[in-house]
This record gives structure tokens, C-alpha cells and sequence, in this order.
């Protein structure tokens, strides 16, 4: 994680040294969105599964992208999207329950990266323990373009464990999973490793609490993470 008060100069250190014009592009959009209070701040809750946890050994098997924005989510426009891989999913099928069969028909990591970056586009990522999910979307971006760019974006996790840690000395092992942040606002439970249910559970718990912290006002800088 890059420190709040580098943000915007890494940002726009970055984006001027950047080939690919649409890594570029999605630089200067996203950091045109930091002074505005998170109310205005069209978000993309985000989430993945993948063949494993090591950006540089495992790959992305499914992307999926939900839109919130003046703190509503955007169930329609909620997509999601397989990716082809080298070889079998293996013994990953047991939690995600993606065969290779599935992904016969699937994009190409190419193709996912341009439809995630279109999407990410003007917005700015949310997702539960983001530094893993942005890990594998640099890594997809340096496979495709040769190069990969920092991202902005909101961590439910790491809020949540913010917010514990002012209540609390000690975090109780797993109690910082999606599902037991979202069982402590009172969301429902959902079936986990289901890449568009994770966006859409994320998106519900960013929601709950941004209004717990009364922190739709603020601006998008105070709470902000960018990528490594």
C-alpha cells in the first residue's frame, strides 16, 4: 500500500510514464475522483476466483464487477465473466466449483482485461482484502500490456479492521471474513466463492459501513488504498 499523502503524485507520476494508453487513461480518471466526497464516487465492487492465492503461480478463472454509486448498487448493470486458462483448474474446482468445461467458451485474459479496465474506467475498486484481488489484476496487466498500473481503491477489510481495532485490542481469527464483517451490520448470508455474489455481498457491506461511519462526506483521498 502506497501512503495517502503520495496517492495523487504517484498517480500522476505513473500515468505520464505509461505506454498503453488505456492504463494511462484509467490513471488520470481515477485520479480526478479524489477530492470528491464519496457520495459522488461512482464505485466498482469487484471480485474474483481464481486457481489460487499467488498472483505469479495461479490464475483468474472468473471476474465479476458490481456499480454503486450515490449509495445504491447497480443490479443490472452487475456482470460477470469467465477467463481462459494454461491447463486445468485442478483441485481449485472444490471451492469455487468452476469445471473446465466452463470455461471452454471463456474470454481470453486479453479480452478480460480490456472488459475490466473499461469498467474500472472513472470508477474506483472496492473489494474484500483488495491487495490480493489488485495483485492478480497487475499481473494480468503485465502479461497483456507489458506493464501494469497502481490502482485505487476502497478495502471493506481493511475498514472493518480499522474499526475493530477502535473497539478492541484483539481481532478474533476469521472475524474479518466477508461473511462475518457482513453478519455484524446485519446483512444476510450469502454462499461465498461465487465471484458475482462476493462483488454484490462487498458492495452491501461497503454500503453499511460508509452509513455506519457516517462517512459519505468525506473525501474519497481519506479512505483511499493504491495499489502497489
Amino acid at each position: 500500500m502506497v501512503s495517502s499523502t503520495l496517492i495523487r503524485p504517484r498517480l500522476w507520476w505513473k500515468s505520464r510514464r505509461l505506454n498503453e494508453p488505456l492504463l494511462a487513461e484509467l490513471l488520470v480518471s481515477q485520479r480526478k475522483l479524489l477530492s470528491l466526497p464519496l457520495i459522488e464516487v461512482p464505485l466498482l465492487a469487484i471480485d474474483m476466483e481464481m486457481t489460487g492465492l499467488n498472483p505469479l503461480e495461479d490464475q483468474i478463472l472468473a471476474i465479476a464487477v458490481a456499480p454503486l454509486q450515490g449509495g445504491m448498487i447497480k443490479l443490472s448493470e452487475a456482470q460477470e465473466v469467465r477467463v481462459a486458462i494454461a491447463g486445468s483448474v485442478g483441485q481449485s474446482a472444490a471451492i469455487h466449483g468452476i469445471t473446465d468445461r466452463e470455461l471452454k467458451d471463456a474470454m481470453s485474459l486479453d479480452e478480460a482485461m480490456r472488459w475490466l479496465i473499461s469498467r474500472l474506467h472513472g470508477h474506483i475498486a472496492v473489494a474484500h482484502h483488495a491487495p490480493l484481488d489488485l495483485r492478480f489484476v497487475g499481473q494480468g496487466m503485465a502479461q497483456v500490456f507489458k506493464e501494469s498500473a497502481p490502482l485505487l481503491a476502497l478495502d471493506t477489510l481493511q475498514l472493518e479492521r480499522a474499526r475493530l481495532l477502535r473497539c478492541q485490542d484483539v481481532i478474533k481469527e476469521g472475524s474479518l471474513r466477508l461473511g462475518a464483517c457482513r453478519e455484524r451490520y446485519g446483512l444476510p448470508v450469502y454462499h461465498a466463492h461465487n465471484a458475482l455474489t462476493d462483488a454484490l455481498a462487498c458492495a452491501e457491506l461497503l454500503l453499511a459501513q460508509l452509513a455506519a461511519m457516517g462517512a459519505w462526506q468525506q473525501p474519497l483521498s481519506s479512505l483511499a488504498m493504491l495499489s502497489d
